[in-house]
């Protein structure tokens, strides 16, 4: 198989789809597809006109299950320099991904889900990180990120006994903003994608970025980088095009540029 179909890559709209394709080996994380991923992401943010990404599988029942060990085995990373873990879990991004799940997401693919901002998932779907099983460590990010997504208790069972759980419960706990039945999964995460699409990016942008960044600040600080967004936005095209789209009765053409052109 070709590197570059190790991860497909498709645009609908302002959307790009990022097709996680290995499915004889389930979609294991190697070397190739971690730096094809790291490429895409690379793509996908310096490109002005595609705002919100959404993460698939092209496997029937697993949705990525971790790292491939003969990759491993062979001396070869699945780290890149910029995106870590799939070239993915540690990529500086801007922009919101979705994880869409029809299967199982497993070691480091939780982890994968676990980077997106939202989750689509089959209701056969499962998430775990069994590292523990085999005396490793999810450290691709599930160690810190499972606790700041899950109740604590949730977060200690998962990184504790290895056990994966299902998506109707990840759901119930709010881990899951979509439950849906098998075969659906893509078509709810475009629905999920487009309610975010048809939003000014700059602001969706900023929102996300603030929600980030201050995750772990006191409120002093969290209104430090909150105050930060409006400035940036008000020198924006789309920030006269809002109000201007409201006043006039129209929906909003967005342009998605930094820079006004006044």
């Amino acid at each position: 198989m070709a590197d570059s179909d190790l991860i497909l890559f498709e645009k609908k709209g302002h959307i790009a789809i990022f097709t996680l394709n290995r499915p004889k080996a389930m979609n294991a994380v190697s070397a190739e597809l971690s730096e094809r991923f790291e490429a895409l992401m690379e793509q996908f943010e310096n490109d002005e006109d595609l705002w919100i990404g959404i993460v698939a599988s092209s496997h029937p029942k697993t949705f990525c299950a971790g790292a491939d060990l003969k990759s491993i085995n062979a001396g070869k990373s699945v780290m890149t320099r910029k995106g870590g873990f799939a070239g993915f879990v540690h990529f500086p991004r801007t922009k919101p991904m979705i994880a869409a799940v029809d299967g199982y997401a497993l070691a480091g693919g939780c982890e994968i889900v676990l980077t997106c901002d939202m989750v689509v998932a089959s209701k056969k779907s499962k998430f775990g990180v069994p590292e523990v099983k085999r005396s490793l460590v999810p450290a691709a990010g599930g160690m810190f990120r499972l606790p700041r997504k899950l109740p604590e208790h949730v977060a200690m069972e998962l990184l504790l006994t290895g056990d994966p759980l299902p998506a109707q419960r990840m759901y119930e706990l709010g881990f899951v903003n979509v439950l849906c039945e098998t075969g659906q999964v893509m078509e709810e995460a475009l629905k999920l994608a487009k309610r975010v699409e048809i939003n000014a990016p700059l602001a969706v942008f900023e929102a996300r970025r603030v929600a980030m960044e201050t995750l772990a600040k006191s409120e002093k600080e969290s209104w430090d980088v909150s105050a930060e967004s409006m400035p940036m936005l008000a020198r924006t095209e789309d920030f006269k095009e809002g109000p201007r789209a409201f006043i006039e009765k129209r929906a909003p053409k967005w342009t998605g540029k930094r820079k006004s052109k006044l």
